[in-house]
């Protein structure tokens, strides 16, 4: 049986109905609530009714506090809309919609100089959740179920330059994210004109996905345009991939619609122009954490944080100090911003938190992950009142 709605076996009806008891609570809150959507948790945890309930729960976790539900009316900086390659262009035989990625352009250091990591995180969700409201759509469209993209990967011009330590871990990060969230998201991933540096590569990235991704993997020879068309009507692939798509304007390469990157100029790169003062510079034992606390007296104020690292990125989150009562008081702690590795060796970090509460925040620097290398950071920390 393959685990999807019409082909389940008795066990595996039995988990869908138990696996829809057990999130009743969370329903609401998923951007599907049938069951093919339930399925793809069931068939990503291999119908553990347990462990796919946890996954779910943890999806949850992630919507909000990645705040992905209105992720679509926020913009990317200028430099990730202008020279991060790919786009989504036609659908395939099937009606699921394709995707390219382009490598060849990519300029990972200069994204990375210019942007942050987290700014790449959010793009992706953004262009995710885009391809799973036009599965959605296909699926009214066409009166059946779309639940999945085909992925096109144009590999050529993949370059030593891609395999710079701080994109790759950047990319592992994103793909992570894609795993533990968008179960089943994927149909196929078709690589195209792949280098021979392309094992090397991949051997860097693989033990990021599952064994069921990787086996939906499907390196291309030469007669790769041959192929696609087998997948992909003409009129829905590009010139420039083997079809008849080109842009209104005749286009073979659908430029309205792919974005193929480029070199980012300097001028973007922000390390060039940002100077902060900071109060304090501190270096982190590898294995180590280091805990801030601040008092903020006054409901809705301003907690400010500015920090950079020496050398590699640092983890960073944000909680408040809670008191649980019991025999003995405990001292807990609320997270506020989630843990996350930020590659401020390369782009400082400023952010801000408005806090509803008065209490003590602490902010969280993480080393904890790293076993051979101590950070050396520099921060800067402000308690606005609501005043200002």
């Amino acid at each position: 049986m393959s685990g999807r709605v019409g082909d389940l076996s008795p066990k595996q009806a039995d988990a869908l109905t138990q696996f829809r008891l057990r999130i009743q609570d969370i329903l609401p809150d998923l951007p599907a609530q049938h069951d093919h959507y339930l399925l793809r948790w069931l068939r990503a945890r291999s119908f553990n009714v347990a462990k796919a309930e946890a996954m779910i729960r943890k999806h949850i976790d992630f919507r909000r506090n990645m705040k992905v539900d209105i992720l679509s009316d926020w913009t990317p900086p200028e430099v990730i809309l202008r020279y991060v390659s790919g786009g989504m262009c036609g659908y395939d035989k099937e009606g699921s919609p394709i995707w390219y990625d382009v490598i060849g352009p990519l300029d990972p250091k200069g994204l990375l100089m210019s942007a942050t990591k987290q700014d790449f995180m959010r793009t992706k969700i953004r262009n995710i959740e885009m391809l799973q409201r036009e599965c959605r759509q296909q699926s009214k469209k066409l009166d059946r179920n779309v639940e999945s993209i085909t992925l096109i990967y144009d590999c050529e011009g993949l370059g030593l330059k891609h395999l710079w330590k701080p994109a790759i871990e950047t990319y592992g990060e994103i793909l992570t994210m894609f795993e533990d969230n968008y179960p089943e998201g994927l149909k196929r991933v078709f690589l195209i004109k792949a280098p021979k540096l392309f094992p090397m590569a991949y051997s860097l990235i693989k033990h990021f996905l599952c064994e069921e991704t990787r086996r939906k993997l499907v390196v291309l020879g030469g007669n790769w345009q041959e192929v696609l068309r087998d997948h992909v009507d003409a009129e829905q692939l590009p010139v420039a991939y083997g079809g008849t798509r080109t842009d209104p304007d005749g286009d073979p390469r659908c430029r309205t619609m792919i974005n193929y990157g480029g070199t980012v100029p300097r001028s973007y790169y922000v390390q060039n122009f940002i100077k902060v003062q900071y109060d304090t510079s501190v270096t982190i034992s590898r294995g180590a954490v280091l805990q801030l606390d601040y008092h903020v007296s006054a409901p809705c104020s301003l907690l400010r944080w500015q920090f950079s690292s020496d050398g590699a990125d640092i983890g960073f989150g944000v909680y408040k100090r809670t008191v649980e009562t019991s025999e003995q008081k405990v001292a807990a702690m609320l997270e506020i911003v989630p843990s996350e590795r930020y590659n401020a060796h390369l782009v400082p970090e400023d952010n801000m938190i408005t806090c509803a509460e008065p209490g003590v925040y602490v902010l969280c620097f993480d080393n904890s992950y790293s076993i051979l290398q101590s950070k050396r950071v520099s921060y800067k920390v402000e308690v606005l009142p609501p005043s200002l």
